[in-house]
């Protein structure tokens, strides 16, 4: 039976990150970026911080967790940069069909992450959430990024503003925008189907 303790802090083998984390690292900052080279560039960056603060790990977590933290911040860098490099530019919709999918705080009326506990309900969920990364990477960059870190990550409005950059109002707008197109683009790819 394998020791279920957590690492020690001298067994930590940098040499070995790439090969036991470097997927899933890649998986995840890949699902948040929807760009495999600033991906793979956001997971350089993080095997980096962390040899650079090797002693900052005190070896009481799990050393793919502590990485995965690194990661995250490396990822909202990259929110951050994207943000500075690209504006907003989006026609405005008409949004008479959307109210019925968001209340008038902008939240969704029913949460999308709980269609159910069947079988048949879970193979729509798959599909469900397919559906949303393919229509989150039609969006613009900031609106998917901001998107990505509201709805995906749960990150807090204030932490959004602050790490991109942005003020509050502007976030809303992103938000509103962001949402609006994910309905729009979610309700055409199943009339689509329903239709095939």
């Amino acid at each position: 039976m394998e020791d279920a303790s957590p690492p020690q802090k001298d067994k930590v083998n940098p040499a070995e990150w790439l090969q036991k984390h470097g997927d899933y690292l890649f998986r995840y900052a890949l699902s948040r970026l929807r760009d495999p080279e600033a991906a793979e560039e956001v997971v350089q960056e993080t095997f980096v911080a962390g040899l650079r603060a090797i002693d900052q790990y005190s070896g009481r977590g799990a050393e793919r967790g502590w990485l995965l933290g690194i990661l995250k911040r490396k990822i909202i860098d990259q929110f951050r940069r994207r943000s500075r490099m690209s504006a907003v530019s989006i026609s405005e919709s008409g949004d008479d069909w959307v109210s019925g999918l968001f209340d008038s705080t902008g939240h969704w009326k029913t949460d999308p992450r709980f269609l159910g506990t069947q079988p048949s309900e879970s193979l729509e969920r798959e599909e469900f959430w397919a559906a949303v990364r393919d229509c989150i990477g039609k969006l613009p960059q900031r609106q998917a990024d901001v998107f990505v870190l509201r709805e995906l990550d749960g990150a807090e409005s204030e932490e959004i503003c602050k790490e991109i950059d942005i003020s509050t109002s502007n976030l809303w707008v992103l938000l509103h925008r962001a949402r609006l197109q994910l309905a729009k683009c979610l309700q055409g790819r199943w009339k689509n189907e329903k239709a095939g």
